[in-house]
């Protein structure tokens, strides 16, 4: 298949080129900051609020983008994580830890660097292989059976 066909954005100078800097600022973190994470406590800040605080420490300087929303909805898989690419397939995590940030942006690093649009498997953290609970396509990628 073609490069093109899961991810828009994987075409042109990074993609054709593997010594090319891939486009960091393409991709987004983002981070369930509701998450109570496994023993299911009330306590404050909340393990989904820590995660994204730890993600954005390590996210400085490295231009991953770092969101929080309230709610992923994978309560009983949390603390959950998002990550987007222009024009790729979208993952979720979850199952992850409050110090799971530097994996995040390991992650999200790769997926920039993919010329595929799709983060390398066997490169990721292990926390994201373990993890991985969804990769959702674009709806671009349906386009043909409209």
């Amino acid at each position: 298949m073609k490069t093109d066909e899961f991810c828009a954005s994987a075409a042109g100078p990074a993609g054709d080129d593997p010594a090319a800097t891939p486009d960091v600022s393409s991709v987004t973190i983002i981070v369930c900051n509701s998450c109570r994470g496994e023993n299911g406590t009330d306590d404050y800040p909340r393990p989904g609020s820590r995660l994204v605080e730890d993600t954005r420490r390590a996210a400085e300087g490295s231009g991953v983008a770092v969101r929080q929303v309230g709610c992923l909805g994978n309560c009983k898989r949390g603390i959950s994580a998002a990550m987007l690419r222009d024009g790729c397939w979208s993952y979720v995590f979850g199952g992850l830890g409050e110090d799971a940030g530097s994996d995040l942006v390991a992650g999200a690093l790769l997926f920039a660097g993919s010329t595929d649009g799709f983060m390398p498997f066997r490169a990721r953290p292990e926390s994201l292989k373990r993890g991985l609970v969804a990769r959702i396509p674009t709806i671009d990628f349906f386009k043909e059976d409209r």
